[in-house]
Formats: structure tokens, C-alpha cells, sequence
């Protein structure tokens, strides 16, 4: 098999340091890799498969003879990732900047990767509770075409980064010495007011749209709609921080075109790769984000017929926002590409 130039940009992020446990995890075919960041913390070191290597400042020639450049997210990709693709590289983003160019692919391997063959340069990696949801969703769309879905989400401080971790691990030592929380993280950064995360729970996940919704909430509905290339699917959501520290949950309601029965949906998600099925509720066997932390697949259970609507069902999923939510998923684009010669 042949080696790739590898670039990983943002290397020293959440999502980046996730990047390197993946490389001595997976058997990545890799000849040279050269890993990247802002001058702030350029000049790292960080051990790959044995080898230190040196992080450097990401500059316009960072990407001269790199084959493919993992993006770990962030207004940076905006800058680099054109200058990457003129140098020559595939680029696979983790940011927003992307997903919703009708000339970017929007990518989830198991779900839709003959749209990959459309890439211009540029591969976009969708929002990680998108992933999580769109895992579930394929098996039960490939069984009848979902009409719409209701989703909420419980997603984990680590969804904020190392900054949203460190705040709630904080706020319980705070909480249980009975003393005053201190609230800099959430919602975020950006706004006058911010919340404790430890004993609450947030329901605002960045920027109100004109719409009410949130952002957060409308890149579920976009970015599902692209992943399916269905852009008839009736989609709502509410996207809630919650004093997790590690795994997005998801309530997720969906009305099907035709009956399907709960055996056929069982037996379509046991098979789906990349998804588990723990579906055994007189046994309390349900995905839980405690015990899906670090785990590659995304775990599926409760499921059920919605009693209050035909057609309808209502499961519950979790997945590692950070794994499969955005570094394995990105990965897996790359894998996929070099596994049919498409890069």
C-alpha cells in the first residue's frame, strides 16, 4: 500500500490531540506527517508511533508536497484550506466554513461516501451531533424514508473544549465544597452571560438565528438534509449542554414513510457498522455517555413505536462527540479515499 504525505492542522487542540491517539491506534498509511498550529503553541512536541516530532506554525507554504491535511476546526480553515488544495492536498475540515458549499461534500462514511467523488479539493466534515444522529438514521432510512425527525441533544462540556472541561470539573469541586460556582464557559465565550454547567443544565448552544433556533440546532437540520440529499425531510431541534464531561446523548424522534417493524429496525442497526445496538431496557441496557467515552461506534437504544402517531418511532443514541464526532470521522474520509484509489 503507499504512503501519504500527512499535514495535521490544529494538532495541539481537542480535537487535534485526538488525531495523534488515532495514528498509534489505526493502521494509517503514513510516510511523512507534519503537524501544524498557530505561533501560540508551535514549538510542541508530541510523540506519533514512537517519533517526536516538532509542531510548527502553520504558514502558506506548510502544505508543499503534502497529499492529505487533516483540519482540526476553527476560522483557521478559512485561510489555509485553499492555500492547502493549490499546494496540492486533499483537505478534510472540522469546521463549519464548508459543509454547506454546494461544492463541498459533506461526509459521513458509513452513510454517504460515493459523494466524496464530488470533492473540488475540499472535504467537509459535518458537526458532531449530526454524525451521531446520521448513524443512527442510515439503517432505519435504508428500511423506509424518514419523513421528518424531532431531535434533542445532551451534549458534553467537552463540546466546548478543554476550557468547557476545566470549568465543570472546577464548578463540582466548587459545588460540593459549598462554594459560589464561577461561570467564564458557557454558553460560550462570546456572550454577556455566562452559566454554571455543574448541577444545571443549558439549553443554548451557540448563536440565536433569526428563527429562534440556534445555530447549533440548524446545523443539524442543514446538515442532515445534505448528508441524504434530502432536502424534503422535516427536521426540528433542540440542542442542550449538559454537566457531562465526555459523549453527546440524543433523543431522536422519526416518522417513517411506511410501517417498519421494531424487529426489522433492531435487526438493521445490530448490522449497520460503526453502530451498536444495546436495546434491552427490562435489563436497563441502554447507551449511556459514561460508558461510550472513547469508543469509536455510536451506540443505539430505546426503541420504541411512538404510540401518539402512525408511523412513527422514538431511540435514544450516544457517541464520543470528540472520536466520531469529529477526528475518527475525518480519518475514516481519508481511509475511505485510500481504500478505492480516490486519492
Amino acid at each position: 500500500m503507499k504512503n501519504y504525505n500527512l499535514a495535521i492542522l490544529g494538532a495541539t487542540g481537542a480535537v487535534g490531540h485526538e488525531f495523534i491517539k488515532l495514528l498509534n491506534e489505526r493502521d494509517f498509511p503514513f510516510s511523512n506527517l507534519k503537524l501544524l498550529a498557530s505561533s501560540r503553541t508551535a514549538g510542541s512536541e508530541l510523540v506519533v508511533r514512537g517519533k517526536t516530532y516538532k509542531v510548527e506554525e502553520c504558514k502558506a507554504d506548510s502544505f508543499n508536497g503534502i497529499d492529505v491535511a487533516l483540519f482540526a476546526g476553527g476560522p483557521i480553515s478559512k485561510e489555509f484550506a485553499p492555500i492547502a488544495v493549490k499546494s496540492g492536498a486533499v483537505v478534510i475540515d472540522n469546521s463549519s466554513t464548508f459543509r454547506m458549499d454546494p461544492e463541498v461534500p459533506l461526509i459521513v462514511p458509513e452513510v454517504n461516501p460515493q459523494a466524496i467523488l464530488k470533492h473540488k479539493g475540499i472535504i467537509a466534515n459535518p458537526n458532531c451531533s449530526t454524525i451521531i444522529m446520521v448513524m443512527a438514521l442510515k439503517p432505519l432510512y435504508d428500511l423506509s424514508r424518514i419523513k421528518r425527525i424531532i431531535v434533542s441533544t445532551y451534549q458534553a462540556a467537552s463540546g466546548a473544549g478543554k476550557d468547557g472541561l476545566d470549568e465543570l470539573e472546577r464548578q463540582i469541586k466548587e459545588a460540593a465544597a459549598d462554594e459560589e460556582m464561577q461561570a467564564n464557559i458557557f454558553p460560550g465565550a462570546a456572550f454577556p452571560k455566562h452559566y454554571p454547567l455543574a448541577l444545571n443544565l443549558i439549553p443554548h448552544i451557540d448563536v440565536f438565528q433569526p428563527n429562534l433556533y440556534t445555530k447549533e440546532e440548524m446545523k443539524m437540520v442543514n446538515e442532515t438534509k445534505k448528508i441524504f440529499d434530502d432536502y424534503e425531510m422535516g427536521i426540528t431541534a433542540t440542542t442542550v449542554r449538559v454537566p457531562v464531561y465526555r459523549s453527546h446523548s440524543e433523543s431522536v424522534n422519526i416518522e417513517l414513510e411506511k410501517e417498519v417493524s421494531l424487529e426489522a429496525m433492531r435487526e438493521a442497526l445490530s448490522k449497520f457498522p460503526g453502530v451498536i445496538l444495546q436495546d434491552d431496557p427490562q435489563n436497563q441496557i441502554y447507551p449511556m455517555p459514561l460508558y461510550t467515552s472513547d469508543k469509536n461506534d455510536v451506540y443505539v437504544g430505546r426503541l420504541r413505536k411512538d404510540e401518539s402517531a402512525p408511523r412513527s418511532y422514538n431511540f435514544w443514541c450516544v457517541g464520543d462527540q470528540i472520536r466520531k464526532g469529529a477526528a475518527l470521522n475525518t480519518m475514516q474520509i481519508a481511509e475511505v479515499m485510500i481504500k478505492n484509489g480516490w486519492l
